[in-house]
């Protein structure tokens, strides 16, 4: 996979991608290094330096936070869409789940590039409205879902992405001491 292709290719042909997404043998940790960890570092790289820019104090912390919240809430929704699938008629691994949640992400991870400038940042809804929509059209061929259940089945992962994204922040920014939510 040319991770360059893969974020052009599920950006602008998601009909076409997610099927040879499906496909793809793959593994956890392949998928983390080939393709997750790189484009979860935008949004944390551009938080930190616009967040430093402006002398914000709790820049640093506030980048690495937002990365490491990332990097956990990715794996996190993707094993809690896994078991879930059983209830929507869906058939899938983690591996699979994993794929549907971080290629799905791929919008808001690029659009974290618009952190950079602060007025821009709210932007980055539009491409979370983008990530749903490509996470409905991954779900039957990576999920095997049926079409009657894509749709419950997309809102319920929506909202365990939502719960488990928020919480994880929250839990880190208690951790860390930091003096602002980190954002994704």
């Amino acid at each position: 996979m040319n991770l360059q292709a893969r974020v052009v290719n599920i950006l602008t042909r998601p009909g076409i991608e997610w099927p040879v997404i499906a496909a793809e043998s793959s593994d956890v940790p392949s998928l983390y290094r080939e393709y997750i960890v790189l484009l979860a570092a935008i949004p944390a790289v551009c938080l930190f330096l616009a967040w430093a820019s402006f002398g914000f104090s709790g820049a640093l912390v506030g980048g690495i936070m937002s990365y490491v919240s990332t990097l956990a809430a990715v794996y996190i929704a993707a094993v809690v869409i896994e078991k879930l699938a059983p209830n929507f008629d869906s058939h899938g691994n983690t591996v699979q789940a994993l794929k549907l949640v971080a290629y799905a992400y791929t919008p808001v991870w690029v659009a974290g590039v618009l952190h950079l400038v602060p007025l821009l940042s709210a932007l980055v809804i539009l491409a979370a409205f983008y990530a749903v929509y490509l996470f409905y059209l991954g779900l039957t061929p990576v999920m095997k879902t049926p079409p009657d259940k894509i749709i419950p089945y997309m809102i319920v992962s929506a909202i365990v992405v939502v719960v488990v994204t928020v919480c994880l922040n929250f839990m880190l920014v208690a951790l860390s001491g930091a003096t602002a939510m980190a954002v994704i």
